[in-house]
């Protein structure tokens, strides 16, 4: 009974909560059926949490860092304020075209401004505050785009940073060398030590945390 206990407590996570929509759900499918590595996206479960985040935070500038096939960036998007725009950023232009295809089946695509490249470049030639920010990137680019997106977060602005538990890997002595690893290890203590911050984790999939930025 234990061994199968998280995937029932998933079934009624899934069965209780709002269900998802045609749109998000057609997303889904679509991406397990044809898109390379299908368990990035960000799904159901954790892309309802993302829209009740945005919702209770209000946004009017958003930055995401890795898009995918887009299924985040819709779910972050519809709780911007009016007239709210999301960056989304992803360095895979291959997925552009099935990104915005259902940014507009979703309503959206004048909200979200999709951006191909390198994540650090496009991060330096944005001038805008944000008031949330979703890292869902590189791993072992984590530090880096703390560094940058740091002074671009408005006080009272937030953080969410996607696989902290990275599939049990930040726990394992022998994943010290795994850049990815690493990436994610050290962005938890820059913040852990940055009085300017107030953070916590959520256990949900691959684990999220939540920073909040004071001042």
């Amino acid at each position: 009974m234990t061994k199968k206990y998280p995937s029932l407590l998933d079934e009624f996570i899934s069965g209780t909560a709002t269900p998802e929509d045609p749109v998000l759900a057609e997303l889904n499918r679509i991406t397990c059926q044809k898109v390379l590595n299908p368990r990035m996206i960000s799904g159901h479960q954790q892309g309802q949490l993302l829209t009740f985040l945005s919702h209770m935070i209000r946004p009017e500038l958003i930055i995401e860092i890795g898009t995918f096939t887009g299924y985040s960036a819709i779910c972050l998007a519809r709780g911007l304020k009016a007239g709210g725009t999301l960056h989304t950023i992803d360095k895979n232009d291959e997925l552009r075209e099935l990104a915005l295809k259902y940014f507009e089946k979703a309503g959206l695509t004048n909200r979200i401004i999709l951006h191909n490249g390198d994540a650090l470049q496009i991060l330096r030639s944005i001038d805008l505050l944000f008031d949330l920010a979703f890292i869902d990137g590189e791993k072992s680019e984590y530090p880096d785009y703390l560094k940058l997106l740091i002074p671009m977060l408005k006080p009272g602005g937030f953080l969410i940073a996607d696989n902290i538990f990275w599939n049990g890997k930040v726990l394992n002595p022998d994943c010290r060398e795994d850049p990815s690893t690493m990436g994610i290890l050290n962005y938890c203590e820059m913040l852990k030590g940055n009085k300017q911050f107030e953070n916590t984790i959520l256990p949900i999939r691959d684990g999220l945390m939540i920073s909040r930025k004071l001042r």
